[in-house]
Formats: C-alpha cells, sequence, structure tokens
C-alpha cells in the first residue's frame, strides 16, 4: 500500500463525503441525521488512511516521502506535488484526528443547517492536510487561503451575537497578510523559474532580496500564528466561533504559520532569518509576558484560552528560530501538544457552555460538586497547558528552554517567565470554574459528561497522556529532517561568513 496515493486520498477523502452530503434529501430530521453521520464515517475514514502515513514514513531519512507529482500547469512549470517529510507528518494526523472529535462534538450543539455545517467541515479538512502536504507553491498558496473560506462560513455562521464581524476581521487579517505572500512566492519563481518547494530550498537568492522576501512571508505567518501586535483578530474568532470551530482554529489553524517558518522562511532564506531573529524574539517575548497578562484579567472563558494560545505559540516561535536541534524539535512538539490541549480546553468551555449558555467565569463555582468526571477531565488538560511532567505540554516546552538557553539565556529566562504566568491564569481559571462552593440554584441540577462527551475525550486524554510519557514515540520521526533543516541552514550562513573572511 506504500505505492499506493495516500497523501491524495487523505486529502481529497473528505471532499468525497461532502459531495455525497449535498445528495442527501428528505426531511430536515432525517437530513440532518444522515449528514451528520456521513460526516462523521467520512472523518474516521480520512483518519484511518492518514495513519497509514504514519505506518509507511521512514524516520531514518529528511527526504520528503510518500510522493504523488502530476502534470498540472505544463506551460508554467506548475505541477502537483504532495509529500511529507518528519516535520510536516504529524501535522497531517492532527488535522485528521481533531476533525471527527469536532464533527462528534457538534452532534448536539449544531441544530440549524447541519448540512451546510458538515460540508463546511469536510471541505476545512480537505485544505488544511493539502496545505501540509503540498510540495508546490502555488498549491500550498491555493490550500493556505482555502482554509480561510469554511472558517469564515463557520464562524459566521453558526457563531454567536458578533459572528459576523468577529468572521470578517479574520478573514480581512488573514487575508491582507497572505496578498504579500503571493508577491514573494511570484518573486521567487521569477528568479528560480520553479514553483517546486524542494527545488526552491536548494536555490540561493542574495542577500538583499531575501531581505524583502522574509518580510512578506513573515507578514503572512505572523498573522496566522498570531504574533503580537497582529494577534488582535483571534480573541474575537474564538469568543465567536462555535467550539469545533475554536478547536480547529486553536488546533491546526495558529500551527499553519509556525509551519510557514519551517518550510519557506529558514530553509529558503537562511541569511534573512539570520539576520531578523532578534525582531522574532523581541515579538515573541512580548506576545508570551504581555499576552499572558491580558489572559489573567480575563472574565470569558474563551477569551482567556484564546489569549493563552498567543503566548503558547510566542514560545514556539522562539524555539524555531532559536535554530537548535532540541529547540526546533521542542517547537514542533510544543506545537502538537498545543494543538491537542488547546482543543481540549475548547471543549471543556463548550461542555459547560451548552448546559448554562454563558462563559463568564463568575457564573460557575463548585462544579466538582456535581460534574466529578468533567472536573478529572478539565483537570488534566489545565495541568497540560501549564507543563506538568507527565503531560505532552512539558516535553516540549522543557526542549524549547533547553535549546534556546544554548543560544541567549535572557531569551530563555523570559519565555520561562511565561511558564508561571500561565500556572497562574489557568489555575485561576480552574479554581474559580471547578472548586467553591455550589452556590448558584442554576447549577445545582447540571448533568456530568454524557456517553457522547466521554467519547470526544477519551482520545484527547490518551494522546496527551502518549506523549507525555512516551515522547520518543514522535520526536523519532522529526529528527533526521530537524537535523537536515539546521544543517542547510548552517552551511549557508557558513559560506556568506567565508566569502566575507576571504573578501577581507
Amino acid at each position: 500500500m506504500s505505492d499506493w496515493p495516500l497523501l491524495t486520498i487523505t486529502t481529497f477523502l473528505p471532499l468525497v463525503g461532502a459531495l455525497f452530503i449535498l445528495t442527501i434529501r428528505g426531511t430536515p430530521d432525517v437530513v440532518a441525521r444522515n449528514a451528520r453521520n456521513v460526516a462523521l464515517l467520512t472523518s474516521l475514514a480520512t483518519f484511518l488512511v492518514s495513519l497509514l502515513v504514519w505506518v509507511y514514513f521512514d524516520p531514518n531519512t529528511a527526504a520528503f516521502q510518500l510522493v504523488d507529482k502530476a502534470r498540472w500547469l505544463p506551460g508554467s512549470n506548475i505541477s502537483y506535488h504532495m509529500g511529507v517529510d518528519g516535520i510536516s507528518m504529524f501535522f497531517v494526523l492532527l488535522s485528521t484526528f481533531l476533525t471527527p472529535i469536532c464533527i462528534l462534538a457538534s452532534w448536539e450543539a449544531i441544530e440549524t443547517r447541519v448540512k451546510e455545517y458538515m460540508i463546511s467541515f469536510l471541505v476545512l479538512e480537505t485544505m488544511m492536510v493539502g496545505m501540509f502536504c503540498a510540495l508546490d507553491t502555488v498549491l500550498f498558496y491555493v490550500f493556505f487561503e482555502g482554509v480561510l473560506i469554511p472558517m469564515f462560513i463557520i464562524i459566521g455562521v453558526w457563531g454567536g451575537p458578533r459572528r459576523v464581524y468577529a468572521a470578517f476581521k479574520f478573514f480581512l487579517y488573514t487575508l491582507a497578510g497572505s496578498v504579500l505572500m503571493l508577491l514573494a512566492l511570484l518573486a521567487m519563481y521569477f528568479q528560480a523559474g520553479t514553483t517546486d518547494i524542494p527545488s526552491l530550498m536548494a536555490h540561493g537568492y542574495p542577500f538583499e532580496m531575501q531581505i524583502w522576501l522574509w518580510l512578506a512571508f513573515f507578514v503572512s505567518f505572523a498573522v496566522k500564528v498570531p504574533m503580537w501586535p497582529v494577534h488582535t483578530w483571534l480573541p474575537d474568532a474564538h469568543v465567536e466561533a462555535p467550539t469545533a470551530g475554536s478547536v480547529i482554529l486553536a488546533g491546526v489553524l495558529l500551527k499553519m504559520g509556525a509551519y510557514g517558518f519551517l518550510r519557506f522562511s529558514v530553509p529558503m532564506l537562511p541569511l534573512a532569518s539570520e539576520y531578523f531573529t532578534p525582531l522574532v524574539y523581541t515579538l515573541s517575548i512580548v506576545a508570551v509576558v504581555y499576552t499572558s497578562l491580558v489572559a489573567l484579567v480575563q472574565e470569558d472563558m474563551k477569551k482567556l484560552i484564546a489569549y493563552s494560545s498567543v503566548a503558547h505559540m510566542g514560545f514556539v516561535t522562539i524555539g524555531i528560530f532559536a535554530l537548535t536541534p532540541q529547540a526546533v524539535e521542542g517547537a514542533l512538539f510544543q506545537m502538537l501538544s498545543h494543538g491537542i490541549v488547546s482543543g481540549a480546553l475548547f471543549l471543556c468551555v463548550g461542555v459547560v457552555y451548552d448546559r448554562m449558555h454563558t462563559r463568564e467565569i463568575g457564573r460557575y463555582g463548585g462544579l466538582v460538586q456535581r460534574m466529578p468526571k468533567y472536573a478529572a477531565v478539565f483537570m488534566l488538560f489545565m495541568l497540560a497547558s501549564v507543563g506538568l511532567p507527565g503531560t505532552s505540554g512539558f516535553v516540549g516546552e522543557f526542549l524549547v528552554l533547553l535549546g534556546v538557553f544554548q543560544v541567549n539565556s535572557w531569551v530563555a529566562l523570559f519565555a520561562a517567565s511565561g511558564l508561571i504566568l500561565g500556572a497562574a491564569y489557568m489555575l485561576y481559571l480552574y479554581r474559580r470554574v471547578v472548586f467553591g462552593k455550589l452556590v448558584r440554584e442554576d447549577l445545582r441540577s447540571i448533568l456530568d459528561l454524557s456517553g457522547r462527551e466521554i467519547a470526544v475525550f477519551a482520545p484527547l486524554v490518551a494522546v496527551v497522556l502518549w506523549m507525555g510519557i512516551y515522547p520518543s514515540s514522535f520526536l523519532g520521526y522529526m529528527h533526521a529532517s530537524v537535523a537536515n533543516l539546521i544543517d542547510k541552514y548552517q552551511l549557508a550562513l557558513s559560506a556568506v561568513d567565508a566569502v566575507s573572511m576571504a573578501a577581507r
């Protein structure tokens, strides 16, 4: 089966399910039930196919694997080119893993336009998977921008009271940044004569050109991460999005910007990456400290978790541009962990919101007395977000700090302050929501987790513990690709140093 086009199947299988849902006819109840069933079965089948990508992936090579290539636009030397390496493979799995969980979590929460909602999620899955697999810049850009459309619809149609404002803000912020990336991709095409990503990685660009290309990419990827100060769209999008939309937004879409740094900025523009590293450090430190302090004063649970996501992603960008093996692998591991943990935290908020229809922290308290299962699950994900040893959050943060400390101890110190502030705002949230006295009458009849909700949380709990207890089962697949990335980066810098010495 390794000869099968596994990446193409994984990418486009959700579209098959979406087309099937389009053909469903009947009464509204029948259409909604069948749409849910088809979407869940399709997303589960896609996840199972994506597991074959992991099975047939060779961790001992840094080359792109399971490559699918075909002529697309021959006159322009643009091809349909798909492949994965140790950097991108787990993001494909993360996308296919979270999608069926989101569909199951939306089973009862979404009651209107269920058919359109499920189609939107399946189209979104295709765009996410395709973006992480694309090895042609035009194909990458199509998927990168294609993600905006279904997410814009999900927020704008099924979101909260200010959903239209949040959807347009999300769309305009990310689209504005992507226009500059398109110009950069065109400049690279005219310079190198190809849109093939592996070929562009091997092409050397003049330093002056690297500076402008890097800045164009940076604007686009920084908005997606999001980095301070272009992060303001994220809290609005999270607050107004339905629960499953927030899960995908935090779990996968925020990783697209950091992935872009690793796929484009660092390997293709190493001199500019080295030149702008202090800028990335500065903005990331501000994000870690400032947004953590902002999270401390939030009264809306979703806003608190949204600001915590900005802080955690600041930690990731510090690790990426430290460019030591431990820091980059830690950043990749932290991205995967954050995708699982932040998604689970938004699901925890969704559980109580579905019952009480409020996210205000002050409206809760003493839930452990009525919802002991919920309290235990919430506690695990809260501690994973804090970075408790034995959970996935600890491994990534430890490796990032270890790698960054080798490069700049002051940056590591400021990054570590985010761990202290993270513990403060997450423990503050948990204490006010779960502990204390059950004083509100409407909370006395609240019900604990249902069987469907337990089925939603069980795989997330298992993965968080698996990553925390046995991290080498994930890190082992990253070693070769990360080592290759850093070696080529150092080689490019060494070549410039040699030329400078010869000139002197």
